[in-house]
């Protein structure tokens, strides 16, 4: 730790074994603590920890320093001072959800004497907490929270950078999504950003749980039990609590208050004949995060990223809503749109009208206002197209298809799904990334918009 230290703590058996539990500030939390990870096995400290995942760190970065940004108003609030504009327009582009905290990280103390501890007493006479003396060598080697130590790293590196520089990092690498210039020429914003690192210095405490004296071979097991001992959250009931993300928040306080006529359920329909018409969440969130971010998932929505383009996102889902069938009891049986990679391939192409590389705004109204004259009958022979021989789709005048569809290349799936010649009806593949693509270029024919490639 490089200074002697105390804390102040409260003792604990936690499964009957001795712990601390205390709050440090994050900061201060950051500087005496390490990760027995490969990383620092390099230096002759025992591994028990796995590998860092710096993908996972960094999106734990940016909700930590939504959470800091937080904290340095909550702080002015406290402290009786006016509200600051620039932290407020901060936390408008990072994006504000209802609640903010992270769990308690567990440490370890790996020392072999007893712990330093001194009794706290109240005024009153009565046991108010311990305090724990700690010296310059002792190390909280984080058992269960690497990443979130290691997200700490990130946010510390960006605040110092920019407050240095008077500059954010590259997009690329920047925590925060700012506008315009990287050059930071307010001192507003460089003093808002100022009093985030001041209240990760003091204000903004981490809970930690501590135990003394584990061996190597018992973080590991800790870490194990921690790790795995827990029930992952259902996919439908993250996304159906989660409202941090502007994303799920357009959803739920745009799409299912305002437009959508149709419900939002919790899991899909497996059986068709069960089918009421509802539209199940991880499905309308993925075909959203099409359309808002062009990605199979909504992880990194910010505000910045999403606000420019509801007014259009709104249309798509105003115009598929008009598609006879959607919607009602029997949708699965009644249109092949039912099925959401139909709607994951419109939304498609509505991305690559509206903000692609080669965006042009006549070809999304084309689009748009097309969408109704396109037959999404489980009857249309274009869905069969894979599953005909040629004398077959020239019967059925699909032969200029074939200019929009990519080559047979040995290698590439041109499965999309099977007809059931019984039933009428065509069943798409779960394999939606390949398939949808394939489905766009089938709109894009029957609406005579440019190929994709």
């Amino acid at each position: 730790m490089g200074h002697e230290a105390s804390q102040n703590v409260l003792t604990g058996r936690n499964l009957g074994n001795n712990t601390f539990l205390t709050a440090i500030p994050i900061l201060e939390f950051f500087a005496i603590s390490k990760v027995a990870n490969k990383e620092e096995a390099e230096t002759g400290e025992l591994t028990a920890q796995r590998n860092l995942d710096l993908s996972h760190a960094k999106k734990l970065a940016v909700y930590i320093l939504k959470g800091l940004v937080f904290s340095a108003i909550e702080q002015r609030k406290q402290e009786g001072k006016t509200p600051l504009n620039k932290l407020d327009k901060i936390q408008s582009r990072l994006g504000k959800q209802p609640y903010l905290s992270l769990q308690p990280i567990v440490v370890n103390l790996r020392s072999n004497g007893n712990p330093n501890l001194e009794e706290v007493v109240s005024k009153n006479g009565d046991s108010a907490c311990w305090k724990l003396q700690l010296s310059k060598d002792d190390i909280l080697w984080v058992i269960d929270g690497q990443h979130r130590r290691k997200a700490m790293e990130l946010i510390f590196d960006f605040l110092n950078i920019s407050r240095k520089n008077e500059k954010y990092p590259p997009r690329n690498r920047s925590l925060y999504p700012y506008e315009g210039d990287p050059k930071i020429t307010s001192q507003e914003e460089l003093f808002a950003w100022d009093l985030v690192y001041l209240s990760a210095e003091s204000f903004c405490t981490i809970a930690v749980e501590m135990h003394w004296g584990l061996s190597v071979k018992q973080e590991r097991q800790l870490f194990h039990d921690l790790n795995n001992l827990g029930k992952r959250v259902e996919k439908s009931l993250s996304l159906e609590f989660d409202n941090g993300n502007p994303i799920n928040t357009f959803i739920k306080n745009e799409l299912e208050a305002e437009i959508l006529h149709w419900e939002v359920a919790p899991k899909d329909i497996v059986n068709w004949h069960e089918d009421q018409g509802a539209i199940p969440r991880k499905d309308i969130v993925s075909i959203n995060a099409i359309l808002f971010l062009n990605k199979g998932n909504i992880s990194g929505a910010t505000p910045p990223k999403v606000d420019p383009k509801k007014e259009t996102v709104r249309r798509f889902w105003e115009t598929v809503q008009k598609i006879p069938g959607l919607g009602v009891p029997g949708a699965k049986l009644k249109t092949a749109a039912a099925q959401p990679v139909v709607l994951k391939a419109i939304a498609k192409l509505v991305y690559y009208f509206a903000w692609g590389t080669k965006s042009n705004y006549s070809y999304l109204e084309k689009l748009l206002s097309g969408i109704e004259s396109v037959d999404f009958s489980h009857s249309n022979p274009m869905w069969k197209y894979y599953l005909l021989a040629e004398p077959e789709r020239n019967a059925y005048g699909l032969s200029g298809l074939a200019e929009y569809l990519p080559s047979d290349d040995e290698g590439y799936n041109r499965d999309i799904g099977g007809f059931d010649s019984q039933t009428g009806v065509m069943r798409f593949g779960s394999k939606h990334n390949d398939i949808f693509p394939l489905l766009g270029d089938m709109i894009r024919w029957k609406l005579s918009l440019p190929k994709r490639n």
